[in-house]
């Protein structure tokens, strides 16, 4: 378990890049704070690096814009704008102005619908270059916004899927193939250094799922699965980290209580110190019915948690089962409790499916490769592989 990672990426330097003009890329996102917010925020991160990119963050209000996570932001020396979000056209004449004031080279406009709001404001602004960003592979393409991806599509120069589920979802939707790629979501592997992880025999024998309580997740399954292995005389903790939509952490919390289960579930809210809590726990999982690319199972990967997920789209191209964790079919609590079963008793298995998974972590999903690719695809060039 003393595994480094020794990552691919972040070998771009800003001595190599003073001969290249400075362009400003502006990112568009939600102000909900979801993964594609994470990604939009690290992107800018690696900018303030990056001599040739001057980027500007700009988030649509929800009602769940944090004041505080804002100044956080500013606080790191990140240009942060929030536009109104109370109707699509409010946010399509604010970015429009904005584009027109501050003239930016790229737009990129990550998640859905905000990638349809960004690039006909972006478009109606005359920004020269639109990039895509799709984060998830089952998003509500109603008729009308099918039509407006489409009429959308021969102005965006890229159109870049988080996981290669999420390209496939893409090109079933009709985009072009030749403007279509993957770059997959990545970590920051040092926030899980090989000096704290704990083999199994030391971990504390309970389950964690890290994630927001929203329509695409499933606790309910895993509650589920957590009262049969209790008939058969398993009892262990769960906790639940994240936060997210109020009446889905409501229902998730009736199910617990109509389970019988309060004593054994703990819902954590949003945690300060998540990748303490999976360096310590045996066993992860993702109980979900549909992804982009898993930011919190990549985690639990990281951590050398033994993980299981559910066979959804965005996570079969991440987990590979019986090699670097377990799967198990959508909604199916049987299954379910069967590989937490497998895992909670057999400490050999879950050792080495854990181990595996760490090293996978690192070699697929760090967060430098993953700027590395953005980087590329911004400044015009291909993703490096």
């Amino acid at each position: 378990m003393s595994k480094t990672c020794t990552a691919p990426g972040g070998a771009d330097s800003a001595a190599g890049l003073t001969a290249r003009p400075v362009q400003r890329v502006l990112h568009f996102v939600t102000g909900g704070f979801s993964g594609a917010t994470q990604v939009a925020v690290d992107l800018c991160r690696a900018a303030q690096d990056q001599t040739d990119m001057e980027v500007l963050l700009v988030l649509r209000r929800k009602s769940n814009t944090d004041a505080a996570r804002l100044e956080a932001l500013r606080a790191q020396g990140i240009a942060v704008q929030v536009l109104p979000g109370w109707t699509h056209l409010a946010t399509v004449l604010a970015l429009w102005r904005l584009c027109r004031g501050w003239r930016p080279q790229v737009l990129v406009a990550h998640g859905f619908p905000e990638h349809l709001l960004g690039r006909w404001a972006g478009l109606l602004a005359g920004v020269p270059r639109l990039i895509q960003v799709e984060h998830n592979s089952r998003e509500r393409y109603t008729p009308w916004r099918r039509w407006q991806a489409r009429r959308l599509a021969p102005h965006t120069e890229r159109m870049i899927g988080v996981s290669e589920g999420v390209r496939r979802s893409l090109l079933q939707l009709g985009m072009p193939s030749d403007k279509t790629l993957a770059i997959p979501n990545g970590i920051q592997l040092d926030r899980f250094p090989a000096a704290s992880l704990l083999p199994m025999a030391q971990r504390v024998p309970q389950i964690v799922m890290v994630a927001r309580f929203a329509r695409q997740k499933d606790p309910q399954t895993l509650l589920r699965a957590l009262a049969k292995l209790r008939e058969r005389g398993l009892r262990v903790p769960l906790k639940f980290a994240g936060s997210g939509g109020r009446s889905h952490l409501k229902a998730a919390q009736r199910e617990a209580e109509r389970l019988g289960l309060a004593d054994q579930v703990e819902f954590l809210g949003q945690h300060p110190q998540v990748p303490s809590l999976l360096m310590s726990s045996r066993v992860f999982v993702l109980s979900t019915r549909w992804e982009g690319m898993p930011l919190a199972l990549v985690e639990g990967m990281a951590a050398a948690c033994a993980c299981v997920a559910t066979a959804a789209p965005g996570v079969e191209g991440v987990l590979e089962t019986e090699r670097t964790g377990l799967l198990v079919p959508p909604g199916d609590a049987d299954a379910l409790a069967e590989a937490l079963w497998r895992l909670l008793t057999d400490e050999d298995l879950a050792q080495r499916l854990g181990s595996a998974a760490r090293d996978q972590a690192c070699q697929a999903h760090g967060l430098a490769l993953m700027r590395d690719r953005y980087a590329a695809v911004i400044r015009g060039g291909s993703a490096p592989t």
